[in-house]
């Protein structure tokens, strides 16, 4: 998907319903409906590409979270401390979040970025998660934000090859190095987990003494 690479103008970042004032009296009885829908309904108004815009094969949804160093994480209170920023099914509404978000290199702090498929959360012990495993690579400071546009232009862009193996990836900014990884579905799949090695070492140009580690999230949660 090279149109992946062409940043949108400025204009086109603008709220997705500009004709706020022109909704119907319908339209509004829906997103009432909408809102008055109990907690527990995850679902919300399916998320579609717009008019002439490119869809990607998959939704995709952005998270982020943030913790205290040292303190003990329940998978309770990560799933407490973590924050969805939004969906999209697009190639300019992927950018419009994208362009208005920090970048890893200038966040603080122990934090994290995740993108994940839409209806997958960013937890070991989802069930697309359970059974499989991420690739992690370790890097100095000042290579967070390239790396991770570069891992995600080339996730949303199905460069990876492996059908619906891989599930999100994630960018973890700590004090003395910064981490990305990969998720995948099935950690057993040895053909699989060896493609994406690979496609991570070229998309992410990595020198080829990088170390690489994979982890199943079956050793994370031990």
């Amino acid at each position: 998907l090279i149109f992946l690479f062409i940043r949108l103008k400025d204009d086109d970042s603008g709220d997705h319903d500009q004709n706020e004032e022109n909704n119907t009296q319908k339209d509004s009885e829906k997103e009432k409906n909408d809102r008055e829908k109990p907690q527990s309904t995850t679902k919300r108004k399916a998320v579609v590409p717009g008019p002439a815009e490119h869809p990607l094969q998959y939704n995709y949804t952005f998270w982020y979270s943030r913790r205290t160093p040292g303190r003990p994480t329940s998978s309770q209170s990560y799933e407490q401390n973590i924050k969805q920023i939004g969906t999209f099914a697009s190639v300019e509404q992927f950018w419009r979040f994208y362009s208005h978000m920090v970048r890893p290199g200038d966040l603080t702090g122990h934090s994290d970025f995740h993108l994940f498929k839409e209806g997958i959360k960013p937890m070991w012990e989802d069930d697309a998660n359970k059974n499989g495993g991420k690739w992690i690579i370790r890097l100095r400071k000042g290579l967070a934000s390239r790396c991770w546009e570069n891992l995600i232009l080339a996730m949303l862009g199905e460069q990876f090859m492996v059908g619906e193996e891989i599930c999100g990836a994630v960018v973890s900014v700590r004090f003395q190095e910064d981490i990305i990884s990969i998720w995948n579905k099935t950690a057993s799949d040895q053909a699989t987990t060896a493609r994406i090695r690979d496609t991570l070492r070229r998309v992410l140009n990595l020198p080829p003494n990088t170390i690489m580690e994979y982890k199943t999230h079956t050793d994370s949660i031990k």
